[in-house]
């Protein structure tokens, strides 16, 4: 994540504990609500638990967005640890769940390398151009399968599409995302 990305955050989370701003708060849980549930089943949730915890994640932004300083650590830091100290309480409460003590997701994370975080921000910065250079319809679909987790007959009831349209759409986007970043050495586009 880019240091202006950062600062932007920072500055959309004081809008939300200052002025309650609405559509701050909007930018916040399309950019974090996504990525959180993913974090989330990573850590072996199930989708429905993930998009539970995910919202209380974020009613937690809505509510206590005064209490995130800027200067200790970025929002995505803090919204991740919120994530991760709810996932524990739960499994805590879970009494049918027994906690392995030996549990990685029990440990606190080990801080990303530096040079680790600055590749990851060129190729989320790659990326996110490749991205802009698709076609709004396929730009849209995309984001709906990728980063809400849309199944492709979902993104066609919500759009109102022919499911083969969406299909479509979605394999024309990665074909010329894939052509967009092949020459990127600091991407698999087979994984495209």
């Amino acid at each position: 994540m880019t240091v202006e990305l950062n600062q932007r955050f920072a500055r959309l989370a004081r809008a939300v504990a200052d002025d309650r701003d609405k559509a701050a708060f909007c930018e916040l849980f399309d950019y974090f609500a996504p990525r959180i549930k993913a974090y989330l089943i990573r850590l072996g949730m199930e989708n429905a638990q993930a998009e539970e915890m995910t919202q209380e994640v974020m009613i937690v932004l809505w509510h206590k967005a005064a209490l995130f300083d800027h200067s200790k650590s970025s929002l995505a830091t803090w919204l991740f640890r919120v994530a991760r100290n709810r996932r524990i309480d739960a499994l805590r409460r879970d009494r049918s769940a027994l906690l392995d003590g030996e549990d990685p997701a029990l440990r606190p994370a080990e801080p990303e390398a530096p040079d680790e975080v600055i590749a990851a921000e060129r190729r989320d910065d790659r990326i996110r151009s490749a991205m802009a250079m698709l076609p709004v319809e396929q730009l849209e679909l995309v984001r709906m399968a990728f980063f809400l987790g849309l199944s492709h007959s979902q993104i066609a009831e919500r759009t109102n599409l022919p499911l083969g349209t969406v299909k479509s759409r979605i394999r024309l986007a990665f074909a010329r995302l894939k052509s967009a970043l092949e020459n990127d050495p600091a991407i698999d586009t087979d994984l495209i």
